[in-house]
């Protein structure tokens, strides 16, 4: 099957899946109550938080130059925003392909391996995934426990239950899953120099090496403290990009610091679902946790996320389509496709 051909179908049945997510979403809902909160909202507020979504794309932009010096090369700033851009709107048509796309769209226009980047890119999403176990941390030592009974009752007892009924011991099932892992990966480093004849074996070991390579980089940084900084800088970026679209809304405008920690921290959880940009996961995750964490009727919550949600794929699909053509003018869609496909294995 021909590449296109293949990522086309991997493409709609994503899509197909986000299509039933987003029908999960608004199954019951009453129209004519949503319209009505959406038609009275105050849409002003949605300005600042777009501000604040364009100042952590420079943010994030910024950072990751910091994790690219290391290797021995320092992009310039204006091409590292519109790779990181070009990222969030790839994701907008296939999931996980914007960590790829903007590793692809920064290579090709900065001429830097693109094997090495990946390995920044996992440095990046580590880091994130981290920051969302401490900002959860807080959330519950801080007394919210809201976010902590949410995840316990619709994510983790549902998924132990299901693994339980189908598998036996969810413990039992685990430890074999982790003692396969480990099995392979040691023959896989161990049995390196026979399986190396293969090409794809090959081309998979040379990214390996790409990838633990730009894993250094994190000891190597020459402004650990700037790292930090940028860091924090970019989640009170996504504090605030949650925080203002509360104030479009009567029902959410009293909601704050509590509420808004704990919307970042299952958004995160429905941003990371394998659909585009976290399409109908977000919708359902954050409108049935506001339900059950604060009473927020499910047509003000679904309003809130539809308002947060779409206002940034908005700005992601106008800033994605500039940020293409100023990294590659008009063969942009046609230069990074090919890239990508080149490099996705």
């Amino acid at each position: 099957m021909k590449t296109g051909l293949k990522q086309s179908l991997r493409a709609v049945l994503f899509l197909a899946l986000a299509a039933f997510l987003l029908w999960l979403s608004f199954r019951g809902i009453d129209f004519s109550d949503l319209w009505a909160v959406l038609r009275k909202a105050n849409y002003w507020w949605l300005l600042p938080a777009i501000a604040f979504s364009l100042l952590s794309f420079f943010i994030r932009a910024r950072r990751w130059i910091l994790l690219i010096e290391p290797l021995g090369t320092a992009p310039r700033l204006i091409n590292a925003y519109h790779a990181v851009v070009t990222g969030y709107f790839a994701n907008m048509i296939f999931p996980r392909l914007g960590e790829v796309a903007k590793c692809a769209a920064l290579g090709k226009k900065e001429n830097i391996p693109f094997d090495r980047l990946v390995g920044t890119m996992l440095v990046e999403r580590t880091i994130d995934t981290l920051t969302v176990l401490v900002i959860f941390g807080i959330t519950l030592i801080a007394g919210g426990t809201a976010t902590g009974s949410f995840l316990s009752e619709n994510v983790i007892m549902p998924a132990e239950r299901k693994i339980s009924s189908s598998l036996g011991s969810a413990t039992f099932f685990t430890v074999i899953v982790l003692l396969l892992a480990v099995t392979a990966a040691v023959m896989f480093f161990m049995l390196r120099k026979r399986l190396s004849a293969n090409p794809l074996l090959h081309r998979i070991y040379s990214f390996s090496d790409g990838l633990m390579e730009g894993l250094k980089s994190i000891i190597n940084l020459r402004r650990k403290w700037e790292f930090l900084l940028q860091t924090l800088l970019l989640w009170i970026a996504y504090f605030f990009m949650s925080y203002f679209p509360l104030l479009c809304l009567d029902s959410t405008a009293k909601f704050g610091f509590d509420a808004t920690m704990f919307i970042l921290v299952i958004g995160s959880f429905g941003m990371a679902a394998p659909v585009q940009s976290g399409l109908g996961a977000y919708h359902w995750i954050v409108s049935r946790g506001l339900l059950m964490a604060y009473a927020l009727p499910l047509e003000e919550g679904l309003a809130y996320a539809t308002l947060e949600h779409e206002s940034q794929m908005v700005l992601i699909a106008i800033g994605g389509a500039i940020s293409l053509f100023a990294l590659f003018g008009k063969k942009g869609g046609k230069v990074l496709s090919s890239v990508v496909a080149e490099k996705e294995i």
